[in-house]
This record gives structure tokens, sequence and C-alpha cells, in this order.
């Protein structure tokens, strides 16, 4: 018997905005000071919510969000702050442990 694995897409599973900040919260935490760790679950939260909508309501270009928000991307953090307002989540700080 075989077993048959596929891939997983995390992007499926996020559905409300709590979801998104807990997933987002933890991919910070467990970071350990990564961005590129940090801005590719950024892009998997964009991409549960809809890259095109997303694109329209924060004036950025789509390709442009789709390259950010990669593991390879850089976003700057006006983007950051851009992409996270659209989404309905927001940053905070807090003394670290």
């Amino acid at each position: 018997m075989s077993t048959k694995l596929t891939d997983y897409d995390v992007s499926e599973h996020l559905r409300t905005t709590e979801e998104m900040a807990a997933y987002l919260e933890a991919c910070i935490i467990e970071s350990d000071g990564d961005a590129a760790f940090v801005a590719k679950a950024l892009g998997d939260i964009a991409r549960a919510k809809g890259m095109t909508a997303l694109a329209q309501e924060t004036g950025l270009g789509r390709e442009s969000l789709y390259k950010a928000l990669s593991a390879d991307g850089n976003p700057q953090l006006s983007t950051v702050l851009k992409v996270a307002k659209a989404l309905g989540l927001q940053f905070s700080v807090k003394p670290a442990a």
C-alpha cells in the first residue's frame, strides 16, 4: 500500500481574522528574527483573503504583493503595515519575556 502525499497550503485553512492573527503571531514568535519567514506568513494570509482584493484595497500592485510577500521577499515596513491594515490586523509591541 502506498501513501499519497499532497501539498499543504495554509492559506486554504485560514478563514477568520482571529485565525489569521494567531498564525501571524505564531510565525513572528518562531521566526527568530527571520524577516523573510514573517513576510511569507503575511503572504499566506494575503492569499487566504484574496490577493486581487488586497491589491485594490492597499493600492499596491498584485504582482508586487506576491513578490514582496514571498519567502524571498523583503517588503518595506510601509507595505507590511498597509497589508496588515487591509487584512484587519494590527501590530502591537510588548516587552520581551
